[in-house]
């Protein structure tokens, strides 16, 4: 992005294209969490009922809010998944990862401008 920056692509562009496009993965990752859900009568799952059952419980309390760590690597993805498996609500998903990633761009932009602009 910061590369972009310098060859002159105006930012707003630049933060929309990347905000958008790392939303719109990270809600494929949240329909595959919902799509998983309905394997865990499986035997071979990975989460028995009981801590599906807390999880859940615990998802809907105040994992949603997690979501505002999407951006993060490492744990961003495993979050959006979650919110798949524990159902929560697509707007509330759309909304949440949306604030999350367009943060990161936007504060990225910010840094490039204030960094790079002697370049």
């Amino acid at each position: 992005m910061a590369g972009l920056w310098c060859e002159g692509i105006a930012p707003w562009a630049l933060w929309l294209a990347a905000t958008l496009g790392n939303t719109l993965g990270s809600l494929i990752n949240v329909a595959l969490g919902r799509g998983a859900r309905r394997l865990r009568t499986r035997r071979w799952f990975p989460v028995s009922r009981r801590a599906l059952a807390r999880g859940t419980l615990w998802y809907r309390r105040i994992g949603a809010w997690s979501l505002l760590l999407s951006w993060a690597p490492v744990i961003g993805d495993p979050l959006t998944v979650l919110a798949g498996v524990f159902r929560l609500p697509w707007w509330k998903s759309v909304l949440l990862i949306l604030v999350a990633k367009g943060g990161r761009y936007a504060l990225l932009l910010v840094i490039a401008d204030h960094w790079l602009t002697p370049w």
